[in-house]
């Protein structure tokens, strides 16, 4: 049988043949090198020539569409600004989810009658009604009555009662609100630094007129004085309006000194208080406060006006924000804070209203932000800096500090004729968006994140 051999090649020859194969593998080892650098450096010029092609083929998307003093913000560069906004992102406090429920949500004991008919109020009274108050809507050509119910009744009960003894009028609760905020946040940016828009002019926004419905404002904070602001609060007889807090960091961020981050510094504000302090010194927003403010606002001539407030539907108010809307308003709601996917926030739900939701940095949605085919357009809403009344600021977070970016926006295509309708405004911003989450408008995004900045310099 044959053996095979036992190898005896000489110490000297295998030192030969090791110094041969590590030659033959560093070799091999730089050849793999250079071709790794080259692959990598391919992929790396075709990504940005992509995305390059994208970037020049956005913008002339947008200059066919989107092109009243607005321009899409096509930045890539690493800046300070980008920094933040990647540490806002992963990092920043989302503050608390709200536990507002808007379904049990209104004034006790009270109901508000649309355009009552003649002869209404004996009819009401002899079934235990009383009526409380009067209003009338110039603006918006129309009619209510606040009525008390009967000792006893419920809410619910008294539209049944009511809707029997004036059928085919329009019936409801006078429904509370709240205002969008989530809470304060560790750390931010302010407004104008966390979209990208801190190096626009001070004076941006000059000739524009806004309007914002929310909480009171502190008109001598130092990012609002000197700023063109006109405030009045909407109160019910014998409550003292609410505390300036969440409407001051609104109006800060709408029409506020840029150094505190205003988006729009050189725009004159109308602002409304819909908020007051009830018999139990809690802080609350009625239908009639709202419809009130919103009447005014109608007869103010505004481009846009901010709503980040959020409740439940309401058929006065519904009728009332459908005049508003054939008068001219152009309203920009919060879809709310409740991290609800089936119960949907108005006014932003509403139809002739455009919805916003908030982003944490530029891809993720607000973990609280409510969700549903009502929602239009994502922005930054989470760790920004605001105004606090009373002096200085602090980061919040919530779908209220998101809605005055595109309300912004907004107003700078209305006030430009672009945009007459809301449908107009969905059709022009969404040229502009950043598509996220499921291809297409989406139940989380909507059409997506709002790329655009004015173009005012």
């Amino acid at each position: 049988m044959a053996k095979i051999a036992p190898n005896k090649t000489s110490p000297k020859a295998k030192s030969k043949r090791m110094d041969s194969d590590t030659k033959t593998l560093t070799t091999i080892l730089i050849g793999l090198g250079v071709m790794v650098v080259i692959i990598v450096g391919g992929v790396a010029a075709f990504t940005y020539f992509e995305q390059s092609q994208k970037s020049r083929l956005a913008v002339t998307v947008q200059s066919d569409s989107v092109s009243a003093g607005i321009a899409q913000d096509n930045s890539t560069t690493a800046s300070s600004v980008e920094r933040q906004r990647v540490l806002s992102q992963f990092n920043a406090y989302e503050g608390r989810r709200s536990t507002f429920n808007p379904d049990t949500a209104f004034e006790p004991g009270e109901i508000l009658i649309a355009e009552p008919p003649s002869g209404f109020e004996d009819k009401i009274r002899q079934a235990g009604f009383g009526v409380l108050e009067h209003i009338r809507l110039g603006r918006l050509n129309m009619s209510l009555v606040r009525v008390s119910t009967p000792s006893g009744m419920s809410v619910a009960d008294a539209i049944k009662e009511l809707s029997i003894l004036l059928p085919g009028v329009t019936i409801d609760a006078n429904q509370q609100y709240e205002a969008s905020a989530g809470g304060s946040a560790i750390a931010g940016s302010n407004a104008r630094e966390m979209a990208g828009w801190d190096t626009l002019s001070p004076t941006c926004g000059t000739g524009l007129v806004l309007g914002q419905i929310d909480s009171g404002v502190d008109m001598t904070h130092p990012a609002l004085v000197g700023q063109h602001i006109e405030h009045q609060a909407f109160t019910k007889p014998g409550r003292e309006p609410g505390p300036p807090d969440h409407g001051t960091a609104v109006a800060a961020m709408l029409v506020g000194k840029a150094d505190w981050g205003g988006l729009l510094p050189g725009a004159k504000l109308y602002a409304a208080n819909m908020f007051e302090i009830n018999e139990d010194g809690k802080k609350v927003g009625s239908s009639i406060g709202l419809l009130k403010a919103v009447d005014w606002l109608a007869t103010q001539h505004v481009d846009a006006v901010n709503l980040s407030i959020a409740g439940s539907d309401n058929k006065v108010v519904r009728q009332a924000f459908e005049f508003a809307q054939k008068a001219g308003l152009m309203m920009i709601a919060s879809v709310g804070n409740w991290g609800s996917a089936d119960k949907p926030a108005y006014p932003a739900a509403y139809d002739f209203v455009i919805a916003v939701t908030a982003t944490k940095g530029s891809e993720l949605i607000y973990s609280h932000a409510n969700q549903g085919r009502y929602v239009d357009f994502a922005a930054p809403g989470v760790a920004i800096y605001t105004a606090q009344a009373g002096g200085g600021g602090k980061a919040q977070s919530g779908t209220s500090f998101a809605t005055p970016y595109i309300t912004a926006m907004a107003a700078i295509l209305n006030n430009a004729g672009k945009t007459p309708t809301p449908e107009d405004l969905r059709k022009a911003l969404s040229t502009a968006t950043r598509d996220l989450g499921k291809p297409g408008k989406d139940d989380i995004f909507g059409y997506g994140y709002v790329n655009a900045r004015p173009s005012c310099k």
